[in-house]
């Protein structure tokens, strides 16, 4: 994600189009905002309006006209209430259904995001746009234009009011506010610019954590929890010294409020004071004049204190943009095709990759027929893992073309390859569900009797019978409840089940021990027939019965034929098998070579 700084102005035109879907239920809670203002300004004109009566014709102030007024102020006073009610209830919804509606499209578009982009952004950090960032939005929804239209009303009739009080008053009043408002913004933009700092610096911090706590076994096993404990304190007390920063402006912002706000009653106090002398202002209106000048001070106070709550939210807002503004690498032209149907084989032709400036691939070119098994061999680093995942298109190739049934897979949907390739990875990640569940993912809806059919090929069901939960036992994180055996079997049952034409092995066996690699192989053969299948691996024993056997290194592909042909060729491959080692990665086995 690129740190671009965003104004004020762009990241509320991107956010303003999520209130057109709740249009009605805002404009009336805007009507019930305007509601309780107005019944907020008519207090000082029904006090002022009985003062005057007392004062000029004491005579008219009777017990009737006492209980007019109050049951005028009472019927304003319900309608305050229900317009109150409203605003905080479905007001606040409002606010609830926009978040829910950004977090979904977050979350829908980081689905569509490649590869590339998971390997260069922490999860943690992610977690954090999602959840933590938009967590402000609700409050920012629903009181920023509360606010800004109260406060708006406040001024315009508050000033219409004023100005036919007492005119000098009220141009003394309009001189102040202007300075005010100028001097609160000046300071607000490094209050703005401290809170974004706070988001950014808690993502880092909380992707931090996650790595940590997920690396606990790790951490405890080269006792490094002291290494930890103050890496963790590095960031936290980074975190208080932005904290400390943003809390000193904030605290200049409400310090420069009150002082603004102790000039304009002291000038009220002075001005009127002198009027009064004069007998250019009664008693009563300095009173009323005071109340209404005191809900303009009111207003500018609370949009002050409101400044917290919008900078977090308008924060939030901005992240949400920044991850929204990322494109992925990898997406369909609109030229794309959906394929129902492929027979399976695969070219690689005149293929080159590279991540940034390091070439990993160099115009390799294959052919693996529909229905064939293909096994690729080498040192790490000579680019299987990079092989596997173009097929699907996880990352594009720099030139040259991978075609399945002759189609470039360019010119395939994304969703319409992937359907076709069945993946079997080395480290199986499960979801925290139950085993059922878990099997299920690859066909989604799929029946019970299909998911326990898929669990029975992958040589799964017996282990799974034995639990006492069966296929409703829960795998817990990332599956840490099974064996890597059990593991691996549960997502050849996922591969199984998908039943796709295309299947891809990335040394799914080799972290496994001997009798569970066993196991795990025989289900991997049973779901190897009628499929064209790719398979990764270290050690030649994986590959040997494979109808193809490419040697890979830096260099290109180095050797390719079966295994027969391979030990007519006495090259890498015959070298590799004839020493006794059966790992291209064993340090005795380059020494060899070397030599």
């Amino acid at each position: 994600m690129e740190n671009k700084r965003y104004t004020s102005r762009e990241l509320l035109k991107r956010f303003v189009p999520y209130y057109g879907t709740y249009r009605l239920p805002f404009f009336i809670d805007l009507f019930c905002a305007a509601l309780t203002t107005l019944n907020e300004l008519a207090l000082p004109l029904i006090l002022r309006y009985l003062t005057d009566v007392a004062s000029t014709d004491f005579a008219r102030l009777s017990v009737d006209l006492v209980l007019k007024v109050t049951l005028l102020y009472v019927v304003l006073k319900l309608v305050d209430i229900l317009a109150y009610y409203y605003m905080n209830n479905i007001g606040h919804m409002i606010g609830a259904r926009i978040e829910t509606d950004m977090r979904r499209d977050i979350f829908t578009h980081l689905q569509s995001l490649s590869t590339s982009f998971y390997s260069q952004n922490k999860v943690g950090k992610l977690m954090t746009r999602i959840t933590t960032d938009l967590n402000d939005v609700t409050e920012f929804a629903h009181h920023t234009p509360e606010e800004y239209f109260i406060a708006a009303i406040k001024f315009i009739i508050t000033f219409i009011i004023l100005i036919r009080i007492n005119v000098v008053l009220t141009i003394v009043l309009a001189i102040i506010i202007p300075i005010m408002i100028y001097s609160i913004r000046n300071k607000n933009r490094k209050v703005a610019e401290m809170m974004s700092k706070q988001r950014s610096h808690i993502g880092s911090l909380n992707a931090d954590i996650e790595d940590s706590l997920l690396g606990m076994n790790v951490v405890k096993s080269f006792t490094n929890e002291n290494l930890e404990i103050e890496k963790f304190e590095g960031g936290n007390l980074e975190f208080l010294n932005i904290k400390r920063g943003f809390y000193k402006n904030l605290a200049a912002l409400h310090a420069i409020s009150r002082f603004f706000d102790g000039l304009m009653y002291i000038a009220i106090i002075l001005i009127g004071g002198i009027q009064m002398l004069n007998k250019t202002l009664s008693p009563g209106d300095l009173i009323v004049f005071i109340l209404y000048a005191n809900m303009l001070t009111a207003t500018v106070r609370r949009l002050v204190e409101f400044m917290e709550q919008f900078h977090r939210g308008l924060s939030g807002i901005e992240k949400f943009v920044e991850v929204m503004d990322t494109g992925s690498e990898i997406f369909d032209e609109d030229t794309a095709l959906v394929v129902d149907k492929i027979n399976g084989q695969i070219d690689f032709e005149n293929v080159t990759f590279g991540y940034d400036d390091e070439i990993v691939l160099d115009n390799i070119s294959f052919t693996a027929k529909p229905g064939e098994s293909v096994g690729i061999v080498g040192p790490s680093g000579s680019g299987k893992t990079t092989i596997i995942n173009l097929i699907p298109r996880f990352y594009d190739v720099n030139s040259g073309a991978i075609k399945i049934d002759g189609i470039d897979i360019r010119d395939i949907k994304l969703e319409s390859l992937r359907a076709k390739i069945g993946i079997v990875q080395q480290d199986v990640y499960l979801f925290n569900e139950s085993i059922f569940e878990n099997i299920r993912y690859g066909k989604p809806g799929a029946t019970d009797e299909e998911v326990e059919l898929a669990a029975k090929m992958a040589g799964a069901h017996e282990f799974i019978a034995d639990f006492p939960d069966g296929y409703d036992t829960m795998v817990g994180e990332r599956g840490v409840r099974l064996s890597g055996g059990q593991k691996q079997r549960i997502s050849i049952a996922r591969v199984f089940l998908k039943n796709p034409p295309i299947l891809i092995l990335d040394e799914a066996t080799s972290a496994l021990d001997n009798k569970s690699e066993k196991i795990v192989q025989s289900s991997i053969k049973r779901l190897q027939e009628g499929r064209t299948t790719i398979t990764i691996a270290h050690r030649l024993t994986t590959i040997m019965n494979s109808d193809k056997i490419i040697v890979l290194t830096k260099n290109g592909i180095e050797e390719e034929g079966n295994h027969n042909e391979l030990m007519e060729e006495k090259g890498m491959y015959y070298n590799l098998y004839t020493s006794g080692f059966n790992d291209f990665d064993d340090n005795s086995y380059h020494e060899d070579i070397k030599e």
